[in-house]
C-alpha cells in the first residue's frame, strides 16, 4: 500500500477509536474502560487499537486536546470578545460545571489533570494563554513563572472537581470559591474579581456544559471532520488520478 494510503487508513482507525472511546469514557469513566472495549466499541479487534494508539493515555490526550478547543470556542461566544479575564472565568467556570454532570465526566476530567501527557499539555498550553491575560497585572512575570503559576492553579482544578457538590457546598459556591482563588493567585484587584464572579455565575453555565458534552459526542459520531491530514489525503489521491 502506497504510503499516503497507509497513513489515511491510521487516520480512519484512529477515528472509530476516538468514537468507541467518546461513547464508553462518558458511560463508565477513564478508568472503568479497557483498550479491547474501545477497539471493540470501533467495531475493531483488540489489537488493533496499539495500531491506532499507542496508549489509551494517547488516546485521552486527542480527546482533552479537541473538547478544550471546544470549550475555549464556547466561552469566547459568552465572555465578549474584549476582556480575556472574563474568558478565562468562563472557560474555568464551564469546566467545573462539566465535572458535576455525571460521575464518568468527573473521572475523565480529573484523570486528564493527573496524569502525563495530558496534564503536560494542559500545563504548557494553558500557561502561554494565561501570560497573555494576566500579564497587565503581573508584568514583572516571565513565561517560566506563568507555567509555574499554572501548576498551582491546575492543582486547584482538579482539586475543587474531584470533590463532588452537596447541599452546603453547591456548584455555584464552588465556581465562586474557585474563581476568586484562581484570580487572587494572579493579583486581579478584589472589585474586578467579585464583578467577575458576579457576571459568570448568571450564565447558564449547566446548559453550556452540556453544549460541550453533546458537541463532543456529535463530532466523534461523525468522525471529528476526519482530521485535516485525512481530507488533505483525500485530495491529493484526486488530484493524482486527473
Amino acid at each position: 500500500m502506497p504510503a499516503k494510503g497507509k497513513r489515511t487508513s491510521g487516520l480512519l482507525t484512529q477515528q472509530k477509536m476516538l468514537r468507541g472511546a467518546v461513547s464508553l469514557f462518558l458511560e463508565k469513566g477513564y478508568e472503568g474502560t479497557t483498550t479491547a472495549e474501545i477497539a471493540r466499541a470501533a467495531g475493531m479487534t483488540p489489537s488493533s487499537f496499539f495500531r491506532a494508539y499507542p496508549s489509551k493515555e494517547a488516546l485521552l490526550l486527542e480527546l482533552v486536546r479537541r473538547m478544550f478547543s471546544g470549550q475555549f470556542a464556547l466561552a469566547q461566544q459568552h465572555s465578549g470578545p474584549t476582556d480575556p479575564v472574563v474568558l478565562y472565568a468562563v472557560e474555568t467556570a464551564i469546566q467545573l460545571h462539566i465535572a458535576e454532570l455525571s460521575e464518568p465526566l468527573r473521572d475523565l476530567y480529573v484523570t486528564g489533570y493527573s496524569l502525563p501527557t495530558t496534564s503536560a499539555y494542559i500545563y504548557h498550553s494553558t500557561a502561554k494563554r494565561l501570560q497573555v491575560i494576566f500579564a497587565p497585572y503581573l508584568p514583572q512575570l516571565q513565561a517560566k513563572d506563568f507555567y509555574e503559576m499554572e501548576l498551582a492553579s491546575a492543582g486547584m482544578m482538579r482539586s475543587f472537581m474531584s470533590v463532588p457538590c452537596d447541599l452546603y457546598f453547591t456548584i455555584e459556591a464552588k465556581t465562586s470559591r474557585f474563581l476568586d482563588c484562581a484570580l487572587t493567585l494572579y493579583h486581579v484587584p478584589q472589585k474586578q474579581r467579585e464583578e467577575i464572579i458576579h457576571f459568570v455565575l448568571h450564565l447558564d453555565l449547566r446548559t453550556m456544559a452540556v453544549g460541550i458534552i453533546q458537541s463532543t459526542v456529535m463530532q466523534a459520531e461523525q468522525g471529528f471532520a476526519l482530521l485535516p491530514e485525512l481530507d488533505q489525503d483525500t485530495h491529493d489521491r484526486k488530484e493524482e488520478r486527473k
